[in-house]
């Protein structure tokens, strides 16, 4: 498994939903969304049901199916 870093702008509200869309997994709002109701997505190791979670540095993201994970980092 590999990580792989992804930096983003923390000083805006950074959702799950939208977060899924910046690292190319979900082409769309409405693909995202399902993945997360669906619970494919885990944050930190935790499946999240919830597409509006405001994610912070450091968190890490998963998906269902792909080997790789996905921290959020703060852009410099």
């Amino acid at each position: 498994m590999t990580t792989i870093k992804v930096p983003v702008d923390l000083n805006q509200r950074l959702r799950l939903d939208a977060f899924l869309k910046i690292i190319g997994i979900a082409p769309t709002g409405g693909i995202a969304k399902q993945m997360v109701i669906q619970g494919d997505v885990k944050v930190n190791g935790d499946v999240e049901t919830r597409r509006g979670r405001q994610l912070r540095g450091g968190d890490r993201v998963s998906v269902e199916g792909i080997d790789d994970v996905f921290q959020v980092q703060e852009e410099d």
